[in-house]
């Protein structure tokens, strides 16, 4: 008996596995020096920025960056049925910078954030052609259908921060982010980033898969 194929989803997230030592030194004191680029995103979208002692503040950012764009985005679709590409670029470059800010968090990699290089963090949105791709009412309750993805989500986020807290000693050890733990870190962020563009970000009416991998 043959097996179907995985469908690919078109909201795309990977980040690059660092094929060499990480910095101990960096790694050992990553939250402090973090401290600028979690300004810069906090100020960004307006959220604030507490005291830098936890991963708090660029989570923070990040939700309330999610919900600046949410609403205008929700009500162009509603009553314009349009999402210009301007919106969307900078959506995506947001999201993207974000995504690196997070990867460094995570320690999965030492090169420090970019504000606008790729590096070695990858996510692509899919540019939606609206009267054909999206239902022009459905945004009103995508994010009560992702209730399903919250609850799952909320259980693999703890553990990908245990993942982390163990490979922090694994690097401070050998020098190594251990590789089952940087690929779970990596499905969790990429199953959070298809929920966020189904939901939040309102790119795509493909209800996101309950998976990790890509």
């Amino acid at each position: 008996m043959s097996v179907s194929p995985v469908r690919d989803y078109p909201v795309h997230f990977s980040v690059d596995y660092p094929e060499r030592d990480l910095n101990r030194l960096t790694t050992a004191f990553r939250l402090i020096v973090a401290i600028p680029i979690l300004i810069v995103i906090g100020t960004l979208t307006s959220a604030g920025w507490n005291d830098g002692s936890n991963g708090d503040g660029v989570w923070d950012a990040l939700v309330v960056g999610g919900s600046v764009f949410f609403f205008p985005t929700l009500l162009l679709l509603v009553f314009r049925q349009k999402y210009p590409r301007w919106w969307f670029d900078f959506h995506l470059q947001f999201s993207r910078f974000g995504s690196r800010v997070m990867t460094y968090l995570a320690l999965m990699r030492d090169e420090y954030p970019s504000t606008d290089e790729e590096q070695a963090v990858h996510l692509h949105l899919p540019y939606p052609d609206v009267p054909r791709d999206l239902n022009r009412w459905l945004p009103l309750v995508k994010w009560f259908l992702a209730i399903p993805h919250y609850i799952v989500l909320a259980l693999l986020s703890a553990a990908a921060v245990v993942g982390v807290l163990i490979a922090w000693f694994a690097i401070l050890v050998t020098g190594r982010y251990p590789r089952g733990i940087f690929t779970f870190v990596e499905g969790v962020m990429r199953w959070s980033t298809r929920v966020t563009a189904y939901a939040f970000s309102l790119v795509t009416d493909e209800y996101p898969p309950f998976r990790l991998r890509a």
